[in-house]
C-alpha cells in the first residue's frame, strides 16, 4: 500500500457504521437515493413507453420499447468510461459523484414535465450521463476506504450493496404506484426528489466521514494533455453532430440503426478498453496478468446482466401481459415485481456479507463465486419456462413463478456482483483505478447492448425457446469457469 493510500486511511474514522468505516455512512446514502431515483424512474419507463398516447404514455410498439429499454441501460453503463475517464484525469472521483448526481437530477426533472418524444430522449441523455459520472465512482470511492488487506472489504462492499437495493426496494412501491395510479410523470418527479435527497446528504456528511477519499486525481493530466483531449473533443462532438444532423435529415437514422450501432460498441468498446490497459506503460507485469484473470471474469458477468437486466424489460412485460395480477386478494400492480430483485437482496446480503467475514480465507474464490452466480442466473430463465409448459401461454401465469424466477437470480447475483465490484478494485491498475470500476459497469452495458437485438426474439410463440436457450448458455459458461477457477486464480497474483 502506498504511502498516500496509507494517509487517506488514517484521516477516515475507521469505526462507525456496522464496524465499518464511518465513510461508508455516507456512500451508502447517497446511493440509496440514487438508485431510488433511477429504479424509481426505471420501474414505470418500460410501460411508458408502449403506453397509447391516450392514455399518458408514448404509443411505442412493444418490441421496440423492449429495445430501447436495453439500450438506455446500456448506454446508462457505457457512460461509466466518461466518468472514470474524468476522475481519473481531471477532477477525482467525489467531485465527479457531485455533479453526476446534479445531472441526474434535471434528467428527473425534465421527465417530470408532460412532453414529447424529443424530451425524452433530452432527459434519457441527461440522466445517462449522470450515472456515468456518479455510478462508477461512487463505487471506487468505496474501495478507498480500506487497505487491500482489510478483510471487512468484501463485507462492506456487501453492505453499501444493500443500501442501493433498499433504495431499489422501495421506488417501485412508490414511484410505481404513483405512476401506475395517477399520472407517468407525478411518479417521475419523485424520482427528482430522491436524488436532491442524494445530493444534500453526500454534501453535508462528505467532508467529515470521508477525509482525503476521492479528492486526489490519480492520472492528472499536463497542460498540453489538456489542451489537446479538449480540442480533440471539441471537434469530435462537433464531427459526430454533423453526420448525426445528416443522418436523421435523410431518415437514416431509425431507431432500429441506432440500436444496432449500440450494440457494435457494446463489444468494441470493452474490447478497446482492455487493449488500451494491457499495453500500457503505466500497467506493471504483475498488473497485466491480472488484467487478463479480469478477462473470463468480464465474459460471465457480462452473461450474468444480459439474464439479470431483462427483469426490467422482458419480465416487466411478462408481469403486464402474462401475469394474473392478483394475489390472496391483493390486486397488484406489475410496476411492483421491480422490487422483489432489491428486496431479497436486503433480506439476504447480510447473510453473505456474515458468510464472507465468517468463512475468511476459507471462503470460495472470486472465479468460483462468479461461476455460482452464473449458473443461479441460467437456473432463473429455467424456471420461467414452466408456466408456459404447464398452462400453455394463453392463460395468465401464477405471479409465483415470478417470485422464484427473482429470488434465484438475486442469490447469483450475491455471489457475482458485490464480489466483482470489490475484485475489480484489487484487480484495477494503480494508473486506472477509477476507469477499470467503469469497465466493471461496462460489463452491464455490453450486456443489454447485446440484449436490444435478443429481446426482439420473445413472444408468447417463442417463450420456451427463449428462456430455455439463454438460461441453457449461462449454465453451461458457468461450469466451464468453475472448471478454469484454479489457473484464473493463478494470473491474480495473489488476490483472492
Amino acid at each position: 500500500m502506498s504511502n498516500h493510500q496509507n494517509e487517506i486511511i488514517q484521516n477516515i474514522p475507521q469505526k462507525g457504521f456496522f464496524g465499518h468505516p464511518r465513510g461508508l455512512f455516507t456512500l451508502f446514502f447517497t446511493e440509496f437515493w440514487e438508485r431510488f431515483s433511477y429504479y424509481g424512474m426505471r420501474a414505470i419507463l418500460i410501460y411508458y413507453l408502449y403506453t397509447q398516447v391516450s392514455k399518458g404514455g408514448l404509443g411505442f410498439d412493444e418490441s421496440t420499447a423492449n429495445s430501447i429499454m436495453a439500450v438506455y441501460g446500456s448506454l446508462v453503463y457505457m457512460s461509466g468510461i466518461i466518468g472514470g475517464w474524468i476522475a481519473d484525469r481531471l477532477l477525482g472521483t467525489g467531485r465527479t459523484v457531485f455533479y453526476g448526481g446534479v445531472f441526474i437530477m434535471f434528467g428527473h426533472i425534465l421527465l417530470s414535465f408532460p412532453g414529447s418524444v424529443p424530451a425524452f430522449f433530452a432527459s434519457m441523455f441527461l440522466i445517462i450521463i449522470g450515472t456515468g459520472l456518479l455510478k462508477p465512482n461512487v463505487s471506487s470511492i468505496v474501495g478507498d476506504l480500506y487497505s487491500p488487506e482489510d478483510n471487512r472489504r468484501d463485507s462492506g462492499y456487501s453492505i453499501y450493496y444493500m443500501g442501493i437495493n433498499l433504495g431499489g426496494f422501495l421506488a417501485p412501491i412508490i414511484v410505481g404506484t404513483v405512476g401506475q395510479t395517477y399520472n407517468y410523470h407525478l411518479g417521475f418527479s419523485l424520482a427528482a426528489v430522491g436524488m436532491f435527497i442524494g445530493l444534500v446528504t453526500y454534501v453535508l456528511t462528505r467532508k467529515k466521514n470521508l477525509g482525503q477519499a476521492g479528492q486526489a486525481v490519480p492520472n492528472p493530466m499536463t497542460p498540453a494533455e489538456r489542451k489537446k483531449v479538449f480540442v480533440c473533443f471539441g471537434l469530435g462532438v462537433l464531427i459526430i453532430a454533423i453526420i448525426v444532423i445528416y443522418f436523421i435529415m435523410k431518415g437514416l437514422l431509425t431507431i432500429n440503426v441506432f440500436t444496432m450501432v449500440v450494440s457494435i460498441l457494446g463489444i468494441l468498446i470493452p474490447l478497446v478498453y482492455f487493449i488500451v490497459m494491457f499495453c500500457s506503460s503505466k500497467t506493471t507485469s504483475d498488473e497485466k496478468s491480472r488484467l487478463i484473470a479480469y478477462i473470463p471474469l468480464f465474459i460471465a458477468s457480462m452473461m450474468f446482466w444480459a439474464i439479470q437486466e431483462q427483469g426490467a424489460n422482458i419480465l416487466a412485460t411478462y408481469a403486464d401481459k402474462r401475469t394474473h395480477l392478483e394475489f390472496m386478494g391483493l390486486q397488484l400492480q406489475s410496476s411492483w415485481f421491480q422490487s422483489l430483485n432489491p428486496l431479497f437482496i436486503v433480506v439476504l446480503a447480510p447473510v453473505f456479507a456474515w458468510l464472507w467475514m465468517r468463512l475468511g480465507n476459507r471462503q470460495p474464490s472470486t472465479p468460483t463465486k462468479f461461476s455460482l452466480g452464473l449458473i443461479l442466473a441460467g437456473l432463473s430463465f429455467i424456471v420461467m419456462i414452466f408456466p408456459a409448459y404447464i398452462n400453455g401461454t394463453q392463460s395468465l401465469a401464477n405471479p409465483i413463478w415470478l417470485v422464484l424466477s427473482f429470488l434465484i437470480v438475486v442469490l447469483g447475483e450475491l455471489c457475482l456482483s458485490p464480489v466483482g465490484l470489490s475484485a475489480t478494485s484489487k484487480l484495477a491498475p494503480a494508473a486506472f483505478s477509477a476507469q477499470t470500476m467503469s469497465l466493471w459497469f461496462l460489463s452491464n452495458a455490453s450486456a443489454q447492448a447485446i440484449n436490444a437485438q435478443i429481446v426482439k426474439y420473445y413472444n408468447t410463440n417463442t417463450e420456451i425457446a427463449y428462456f430455455g436457450t439463454i438460461g441453457g448458455v449461462a449454465i453451461v459458461l458457468g461450469l466451464i469457469l468453475f472448471m478454469l477457477s484454479p489457473k484464473i486464480q493463478k494470473f491474480m497474483k495473489g488476490v483472492r
